[in-house]
């Protein structure tokens, strides 16, 4: 069966589940969909708006994460993302939820939205927003993920999770937003997020997310946000 997956190539959560795709091995067509106005048909899919969505056949199925774990199951054949037991499999869907739900609202829905996606549109960008987030909130959930990684080349066992891409994803939203890591302060995590960038699925897609990125700062320069 063909895999479609609905969304735009800058949601955190889009490319969580293109890298899970790319990981497993598994040919997928992506259908653009932008995530503040989905067309109606789109709504038989996910009744919430959101992005991503992914049919097999079928099967229609919204949320990153629940795509992700369907993956997982429906396609036993293909690379684990999960672990190898259940401490391993609860570690990291720990880790992922913790991606989703603490850093995607200061990476992605501060720095990135204020800093490309408001300009873009024409609207302003909330600077103090952006600041209270990297200097006030931020710290403190990269001082938790340095401290759970500790000397490990990934987040759970000894090789690639979902807890690794989770991560990831949404610090590469803050840096087409225009921040990075502190190398200093959280060495470990950094180095954790330069592996992940020089690897081949991450590295895939950052070419053309980063072509996607500028043009967005095309339109903010032209709009005079």
């Amino acid at each position: 069966m063909s895999l479609t997956l609905f969304g735009a190539p800058l949601s955190p959560f889009v490319r969580k589940v293109r890298l899970c795709l790319l990981e497993k091995g598994l040919d997928y067509n992506l259908e653009m969909v932008m995530p503040f106005s989905p067309p109606e048909w789109y709504l038989q899919l996910n009744p919430l708006g959101r992005i991503p969505a992914l049919k097999d056949g079928e099967l229609s199925l919204a949320d990153s994460s629940v795509i992700c774990q369907y993956l997982e199951e429906s396609r036993p054949q293909a690379t684990p993302l999960y672990g190898s037991d259940a401490g391993e499999r609860g570690r990291i869907r720990w880790l992922e939820k913790y991606a989703d739900y603490e850093l995607a609202p200061l990476c992605t829905f501060t720095v990135f939205r204020n800093r490309i996606l408001k300009p873009s549109a024409g609207q302003p960008c909330n600077e103090q927003a952006v600041q209270d987030a990297l200097l006030d909130k931020l710290p403190r959930h990269f001082d938790y993920l340095e401290q759970q990684l500790g000397e490990r080349q990934h987040f759970v066992g000894d090789r690639l999770s979902m807890a690794d891409i989770a991560i990831a994803s949404q610090l590469v939203n803050m840096e087409h937003g225009g921040e990075v890591l502190d190398d200093t302060r959280w060495p470990r995590l950094a180095a954790h997020y330069a592996r992940m960038k020089s690897g081949a699925t991450l590295a895939s897609l950052l070419p053309g997310e980063q072509r996607m990125n500028a043009k967005l700062i095309e339109m903010a320069a032209a709009a005079g946000a």
